[in-house]
C-alpha cells in the first residue's frame, strides 16, 4: 500500500512562485512514476507533469511547460512541483499521484494507482 500527502498550497498573486511537496510512504518509492494533476473548479482533472522513477525523464503539459518544474528526491520519498510565473488559470486543487506500472506517457487519470488528497493553489490577479 502507498500513502501520498501533498503540502505547500496557498493563496498567492499573479507572477508568484510556489513549491508543492508530496511525501510518500508505505512501499518502495523509486520504482514509481510520479505525476502531478490538477483540477480547477468546474473542470475535469488534467495532467500537469510527470517524472520517471529515477528522475531522468520528465514531461509537462503545454500550459505549464517553461513555468513548472517537477523533481524528486528518492532518498526522502518526496516529489516536488516548483511553480513559477503563476497565473490565475493555474488556480486548482493539485493532486500527487503514483503509477506503479508504465501505461501511457504521460499517464492519464485512470492510469494511476494511488492518489493524494490534494492541496489547493489559488492565484489572484
Amino acid at each position: 500500500q502507498l500513502q501520498l500527502v501533498e503540502s505547500g498550497g496557498g493563496l498567492l498573486q499573479t507572477g508568484d512562485s510556489l513549491r508543492l511537496s508530496c511525501a510518500a510512504s508505505g512501499r518502495t518509492f523509486s520504482s514509481l512514476t510520479m505525476v502531478w494533476f490538477r483540477q480547477a473548479p468546474g473542470k475535469e482533472r488534467e495532467f500537469v507533469a510527470v517524472i520517471s522513477g529515477s528522475g531522468s525523464s520528465r514531461y509537462y503539459a503545454g500550459s505549464v511547460k517553461g513555468r513548472f518544474t517537477i523533481s524528486r528526491d528518492n532518498a526522502k520519498n518526496t516529489v516536488y512541483l516548483q511553480m513559477d510565473g503563476l497565473k490565475p488559470e493555474d488556480t486548482a486543487v493539485y493532486y500527487c499521484a503514483a503509477d506503479v506500472n508504465y501505461s501511457r506517457w504521460p499517464p492519464r487519470t485512470d492510469d494511476v494507482d494511488y492518489w493524494g488528497k490534494g492541496t489547493l493553489v489559488t492565484v489572484s490577479s
